[in-house]
């Protein structure tokens, strides 16, 4: 089969399409024909070897893949069947490929609503958004959530989840392109995320309250300045960061405010059970709407990465096999 290829850690063009041999299901592992592969920010901090946890060389990238069961290894297969579409949230020998073997729990079926393709769009980002607004800021109904930079995949599971549980969202975004999706998914404000005094306009449209909720994928730019827009009792989650960030604790200290990390490898079994259960529901129900922005040939993840890096996707980067 074909699959993508990182043989050293380095920039995206360490990312090369190889002849490999296909892989095979073990005891409780699931072969997935891959219609589409998520490209998330993670992966990008992985192939350059910055990420906190790093893979044996060579690897295949990615955890995110939409598509169909091609066989089911030993042991129980929690109701899989050969042919189901499917959505992946792990997988032990890489989606940025034709085929990837899974663990049985990393795999999710999708309703009939949904194709394979849209699949690829909903393990990491709708499962970090899930975590993040419910299982870390604890947000409910009637709050006010601050999605920064809501065209992306995780900005846009972000406002869908929020939007779904009553939630008053304002989102941000780069891009008219962007601030357009993100109007189309409901949300009255959208706001610049260029310009300079976009979360002086956050507080205005607040009353001058700022936002019970930041989900915040971008921390060392824009923490020290999220601190100035949080309500009494604030919280900011950090779902994303790139560097360092200098804050002014008295902004914590003086709205008793809180900023929360996430990170998806930390969340307990009965955690992910929850999130996928959640994810579910509103698949099914349509509240739950995947975005495809762009769809490229696996030879094109090098600029998938750049894109992801530079800012400037909408939507779910795909690559298709």
């Amino acid at each position: 089969m074909r699959a993508v290829r990182v043989h050293e850690f380095g920039p995206p063009e360490v990312l090369v399409v190889k002849d490999v041999p296909d892989p095979l299901p073990g005891v409780g592992e699931v072969l997935v024909r891959v219609a589409a592969a998520g490209v998330n920010p993670v992966d990008t901090y992985i192939r350059a070897g910055t990420y906190s946890e790093l893979p044996g060389l060579p690897y295949t990238p990615g955890s995110d893949a939409g598509g169909g069961v091609a066989a089911l290894g030993p042991g129980p297969g929690d109701g899989l069947e050969i042919g189901r579409h499917v959505y992946t949230s792990g997988s032990v020998s890489g989606t940025y490929a034709e085929f990837a073997v899974c663990r049985v729990a990393d795999v999710h079926v999708l309703p009939d609503t949904l194709d394979a393709v849209q699949g690829a769009a909903v393990g990491t980002p709708y499962a970090t958004a899930c975590r993040a607004l419910f299982q870390r800021a604890r947000a409910v109904a009637g709050e006010t959530v601050l999605v920064h930079g809501a065209s992306g995949g995780v900005g846009l599971a972000a406002v869908q989840f929020a939007l779904a549980a009553g939630l008053e969202v304002i989102g941000t975004a780069g891009s008219d392109a962007g601030r357009a999706l993100v109007a189309a998914q409901g949300v009255a404000n959208v706001l610049d995320h260029g310009d300079r005094d976009h979360l002086t306009a956050l507080v205005e449209l607040t009353g001058g309250r700022g936002a019970d909720v930041i989900i915040e994928p971008l921390a060392n730019v824009n923490l020290g300045v999220d601190l100035r827009a949080l309500a009494p009792r604030g919280r900011v989650v950090v779902v994303g960061s790139r560097g360092t960030v200098e804050v002014t604790p008295r902004d914590l200290m003086d709205r008793e405010a809180a900023v929360l990390g996430m990170r998806m490898p930390n969340a307990t079994a009965a955690e992910l059970a929850e999130i996928h259960a959640t994810i579910a529901r509103g698949l099914a129900d349509g509240t739950l709407r995947p975005v495809i922005g762009r769809r490229l040939p696996l030879e094109d993840a090098p600029r998938a990465h750049r894109e992801i890096i530079e800012g400037k996707a909408t939507g779910k980067i795909v690559l298709v096999p």
